[in-house]
């Protein structure tokens, strides 16, 4: 594999290839989490289980990053909190104005445990981005949620979105579900 720096933000390089493969070879090793790379239908890019993070082949390193840290803290949160799994359901726009409270505090939740892996395996020069990617992917699935309009992702990043926290994540042991073929991760 090779290691391609990637520029961020025009001021910092992030290795996604490198830092991709330490999070998987922790992902499977530490938390036994099985990561396969497949065809996920369109519009989604990743799916999960609770045992299995799914990444569709044809996203790129940056992509796959995200994915990665984003959907194992998915995976913490079914795991830790059945009733989570039903909040992680799809919803068909418009979404009622009510539930995204609950929605942004599941999502944030998921980035806090995603960074904290991160953080485990020393990855930790990366988080205002993973905080800006996190910032884009809720403003898109906000956007979405209300008017079921799909625009370009990158429409919706912004630089410099606040921090999160790092949230220790809980002991575990990864429990099959059901995939989420038509789950939020869109």
């Amino acid at each position: 594999m090779t290691c391609r720096p990637t520029a961020y933000n025009g001021r910092m390089e992030i290795l996604f290839d490198e830092y991709c493969a330490r999070v998987q070879k922790h992902l499977e090793s530490f938390y036994g989490i099985r990561i396969v790379t497949r065809d996920i239908p369109d519009p989604l890019t990743g799916d999960l289980d609770g045992s299995e993070i799914d990444i569709d082949y044809a996203v790129d390193p940056e992509q796959r990053l995200f994915l990665l840290g984003h959907l194992f803290g998915h995976t913490v949160q079914w795991n830790v909190d059945p009733a989570l799994f039903e909040l992680g359901r799809k919803y068909q726009p418009p979404v009622s104005e009510d539930l995204f409270p609950a929605i942004i505090s599941y999502e944030r939740e998921a980035a806090c445990y995603g960074l904290a892996m991160f953080h485990q395996i020393r990855i930790t020069e990366i988080d205002q981005w993973f905080c800006d990617y996190t910032a884009c992917d809720q403003a898109y699935l906000l956007h979405f949620y209300r008017t079921g309009e799909k625009r370009d992702f990158q429409t919706f990043w912004r630089n410099n979105a606040p921090r999160i926290e790092p949230k220790p994540v809980p002991l575990f042991t990864p429990q099959k579900r059901s995939m989420r073929m038509d789950g939020i991760v869109i």
